[in-house]
Formats: structure tokens, C-alpha cells, sequence
């Protein structure tokens, strides 16, 4: 069945929300390319069980995330790397300051309870409504409004975040920016 302009631009608008949601949950750019692939592949197969007027980006996520899941039950069963050998040989450590504060950002989310992580990739990165975020978790609104609330706190305080101050630019983007004279943002 070819596929309505509507529903061809309501999917190529949920793909930015996708690609988030994805790369959170696989934390590898060329893995969540693949994931939001797939994710289009599939839906494009079944989208007759789609129902019209309901949300094509939440449809879209509940597919990519369980995609995910099946996925990584898969992974489960292979062969693994238990001291890292090549794990080790094929990362390299970050060069810049914003890919220490990534990574940094990702061992933080990455202690987070499952739930309150849930909630704040869904709500944050992939850009759902609670309501929508609920649908996908099956559970009230309120109760992803609390997780995702929770999540953002524990985020805060994992990073050591104690205000707006906090998210400027760090201390050499400061530097550069007024020439080394500080004084102008006392």
C-alpha cells in the first residue's frame, strides 16, 4: 500500500525526536542511525495498523524502543569482551572538554534508576508529552511527571549542577570569550 503524504510527513517529522531517543539509548551515532532505520522500515511495513489521528511519533518510538529491547536481548547471547582488550583498542580518550562533559552527562543518566531514565528520554530527548510518555510506559502521567522529576534532580545533583550558572560556558570558553579579564561577569 503506497504511503499517504500525511503520514510520509508526519514520520519525516518524528525522525529529529527519533535519532535522539535512539542515540540515548545506544549511545553510538552510527547504532542509532540504524535503530531509526529500522524503525522506518518497519513501520512503513505495518502501516496499515496504524490508526489515523492518533500519534505517529509515539507510535514511532514504541516501535524503535522495542526494537531496541528485542535487540538487546539478542546481544545478550553473544560472545562478550570481559576485559575489554577490544573494547580498549577501539575507543580512544576524548580530546576536548565538551566530550569529557558528554561523557560525564552519560555515566550520570546512565545511574539513574531505569524508570526515571525512561522518563527523561522520552520526555527530554525524544520529546513526548507526560501523556505520551505514559502511553509508551503504560503507566499514569503523573507517575512519568514524578520519575522524569526525580531524574532531573538526581541528574543535578550526579553533575553537581546547583543552579543556571552551572550551564554557561565553562571556565576557558569564559576566558577566550573576554580575553582572560573575568571581571565584566562578576
Amino acid at each position: 500500500m503506497p504511503l499517504d503524504p500525511a503520514m510520509q510527513n508526519a514520520m519525516l517529522a518524528a525522525v529529529p525526536g527519533l535519532r535522539g531517543f535512539a542515540l540515548a539509548l545506544s549511545r553510538r551515532a552510527d547504532r542509532a542511525d540504524d535503530l531509526v532505520q529500522e524503525t522506518l522500515l518497519r513501520a512503513i511495513d505495518k502501516i496499515e495498523s496504524f490508526t489515523p489521528g492518533t500519534n505517529m511519533a509515539a507510535w514511532l518510538t514504541t516501535i524503535l524502543r522495542n526494537h531496541f529491547c528485542n535487540e538487546s536481548r539478542k546481544e545478550r547471547r553473544e560472545v562478550s569482551d570481559r576485559e575489554g582488550h577490544f573494547t580498549a583498542a577501539l575507543t580512544s580518550q576524548p580530546a576536548q572538554e565538551s566530550r569529557l562533559r558528554f561523557a560525564e552527562f552519560h555515566a550520570a543518566l546512565a545511574a539513574l534508576a531505569p524508570d526515571q531514565r525512561k522518563a527523561l528520554l522520552l520526555v527530554g530527548a525524544a520529546g513526548l508529552s507526560y501523556d505520551q510518555a505514559a502511553a509508551i510506559c503504560r503507566c499514569p502521567a503523573g507517575t512519568i511527571k514524578s520519575r522524569a522529576n526525580r531524574g532531573r534532580a538526581r541528574l543535578a545533583e550526579l553533575l553537581c549542577i546547583d543552579g543556571a550558572a552551572d550551564l554557561g560556558p565553562d571556565n576557558a570558553t569564559q576566558a577566550a570569550l573576554c580575553g582572560g579579564n573575568l571581571h565584566w561577569m562578576a
